[in-house]
């Protein structure tokens, strides 16, 4: 008896070590099988290979919400978990929707360039009809605010201020018709002041003469302008006095069609200079003076003219003249 209780204590002591040492394994085969799982589970594991902050494909770095990105390409994975290289590889295959959408800034800088070149019509335009009334005044040499001095010719007139622009209608040629059926050619070489209204053309007594009889002081008339074949067959150009290499301002004088912009050629390119009320183009600092000019009547030609020197009150010629519309 005494044999078999011990060997009885015996056996069910190693029975005991048996699952002492049976329970721990369970635990770690069952432990090794769930960091198996863990391991598998996409996305669970950190991206230690892109440093804090770093962008993800598609979206810029900073931009936590990625609310400024642009799509990710179709199919294209988007998992943070992906390798690097893929990531570079959508980011350049699709470009950022701020790329697609912002002009370069060569592309800009080209359109800036190509809109500076382009004359303003301003208000009067070739082509159109202007209806308004005729008023006389005594035009005494002819000379006026345009500055272009006496005229020869006394068919002229002062273009109401509405319609001068800054001096834009000077030297512009207009055709006017009375309702009478007559009509008469005359150039703009003055500025008639409020309250003339616009569309108003106040005509020196001679042209007037041409429509009706002075003694009917008003007369509704249209105008048109003109490009005509009587303007002089080359142009001139006149600094005003006291220009020099410091300061210089420039005119056109006999040009067919009205002046939209002059330039002068300078060390940095073409330069376009400011008009007047006078009539004349102001280079305030000098930077120009005595260099290239490039003249461009409304129907955007352009001429070119070298070799004038700055000479004050002397009508220079030249060779050129704009062509006929």
């Amino acid at each position: 008896m005494s044999t078999t209780k011990h060997g009885a204590q015996r056996e069910r002591r190693t029975r005991n070590r048996g699952r002492a040492v049976g329970i721990p394994l369970v635990l770690t085969a069952v432990a090794a099988v769930a960091c198996l799982a863990v391991a598998l589970v996409p996305g669970s594991g950190t991206d230690t290979g892109r440093p804090a902050g770093a962008a993800v494909a598609g979206t810029p770095a900073g931009d936590p919400t990625g609310s400024g990105s642009a799509e990710p390409a179709t199919g294209a994975p988007t998992d943070s978990a992906q390798p690097s290289a893929s990531a570079s590889a959508a980011a350049s295959a699709s470009p950022s929707a701020s790329a697609s959408a912002r002009p370069s800034a060569s592309a800009s800088a080209s359109a800036t360039s190509k809109s500076a070149a382009a004359p303003a019509t301003g208000r009067i335009r070739p082509g159109v009809s202007y209806q308004g009334v005729a008023t006389a005044y005594e035009a005494a040499d002819g000379n006026g605010a345009c500055l272009f001095g006496p005229s020869g010719d006394m068919m002229i007139a002062a273009m109401n201020t509405t319609d001068y622009e800054t001096s834009r209608a000077c030297g512009a040629y207009v055709l006017v018709k009375a309702a009478n059926g007559a009509s008469i050619t005359v150039r703009i070489v003055n500025e008639c002041p409020l309250p003339c209204a616009p569309g108003q053309l106040d005509l020196s007594q001679q042209a007037f003469a041409k429509l009706a009889d002075l003694k009917v002081g008003r007369l509704s008339i249209t105008w048109t302008l003109l490009s005509p074949a009587s303007a002089p067959d080359t142009l001139s150009v006149r600094y005003k006095t006291g220009s020099s290499q410091y300061w210089c301002a420039i005119q056109v004088i006999g040009h067919r069609n009205p002046v939209a912009a002059l330039e002068m050629r300078t060390a940095s390119g073409w330069r376009r200079l400011s008009r007047t009320s006078y009539n004349y183009f102001l280079a305030a600092d000098g930077n120009g003076c005595g260099a290239s000019i490039r003249i461009t009547d409304i129907y955007g030609e352009q001429l070119t003219v070298d070799g004038l020197a700055v000479k004050p009150e002397v009508a220079q010629p030249t060779r050129v003249q704009f062509a006929r519309h």
